[in-house]
């Protein structure tokens, strides 16, 4: 498993070089720069300027610089946020976002499983048939629907939770951004559990278990459920992806100082070194969770053997 470890991180090399050419191309081939404003800079203020940021230099060496940097675990100085680096930012912003898609995943994982093992169980019946509804639903709602509704009833109308995070204090204020990046991934999750649980069900390993007395819990806690997660097991890897760019969405409506928003106010203001440190933290988070969800199928299933 060692080996096998090591030659997914060595094969996930090219794959984060490739992200950071693409993401480094794209951001310098959007119209405007970091330092354009409403006010005109005069000539020799605004080539000062790019000097000292090499913004001057021709493309392939700016970013033979930029890698260099970052091999170096230098992500550079943020364009806009003068007094701070791109490190700086990420470090202090990176743990809200890593507690908020934790959480929600978390709920995502036992809310869609203990769902989609009821309506396995009740094959065809209206439990069934409600909660095969709900994933449909929030399969087809995106985030930033979801959230805003969940916003107008609960914070609004009720006023059971706070509407943001700014002015609110302790755990009221993670409920909906957690909830509205949940219900999707339940829905998800929903679905897989049911389909695998019933393919698992109809196996002649259940049907011995029950023909020795166990009842529908031990069956399911002993025998079914850890051949039923390997679809799931596998769906964590796209699913942290969709936690994360979600949160992106999330983190601007309710005013999360998260990574997302310092990602969409990057973009904005074409402050390169922030959108770039951000989507080389994000991979390598992505082939990361990609990399864990492999080793655990390989636990969950004893057939798998890791060469």
């Amino acid at each position: 498993m060692v080996k096998y470890s090591l030659r997914r991180l060595l094969g996930a090399i090219p794959t984060l070089m490739v992200v950071v050419v693409l993401a480094f191309l794209l951001v310098h081939a959007a119209p405007g720069g970091p330092f354009d404003s409403e006010r005109v800079l005069p000539e020799a203020i605004k080539e000062n300027i790019d000097k000292y940021y090499h913004l001057d230099e021709p493309l392939p060496q700016q970013f033979f610089r930029y890698i260099s940097n970052v091999v170096r675990g230098d992500f550079g100085p943020s364009y806009r946020y003068r007094d701070h680096t791109v490190t700086q930012l990420i470090a202090g912003s990176l743990p809200i976002s890593m507690l908020l898609g934790s959480l929600a995943m978390l709920l995502a994982v036992v809310v869609g499983i203990a769902a989609g093992t009821v309506a396995a169980l009740r094959q065809n019946s209206v439990v069934d048939r409600v909660v095969m509804a709900f994933a449909m639903t929030g399969i087809s709602i995106p985030v930033f629907v979801i959230a805003p509704v969940l916003v107008l009833f609960l914070a609004v109308k009720l006023q059971w939770l706070p509407a943001g995070w700014s002015g609110s204090t302790g755990a009221a204020r993670l409920l909906l951004p957690v909830i509205s990046l949940a219900l999707p991934q339940i829905a998800y999750i929903a679905r897989l559990t049911r389909a695998s649980m019933i393919d698992v069900l109809a196996s002649p390993f259940i049907r011995t278990a029950r023909a020795q007395g166990l009842g529908t819990y031990a069956v399911i806690r002993y025998h079914a459920l850890k051949p039923a997660m390997l679809p799931i097991v596998s769906y964590m890897g796209p699913a942290i992806a969709g936690i994360l760019t979600g949160s992106v969405v999330v983190e601007q409506i309710f005013g999360i100082p998260g990574v997302g928003q310092f990602f969409v106010t990057g973009a904005l203001n074409r402050d390169y070194t922030l959108v770039l440190g951000i989507v080389i933290v994000y991979a390598v988070m992505i082939v990361t969770m990609n990399l864990i969800a492999d080793l655990i199928y390989g636990v969950i299933d004893p057939r798998v053997r890791y060469r």
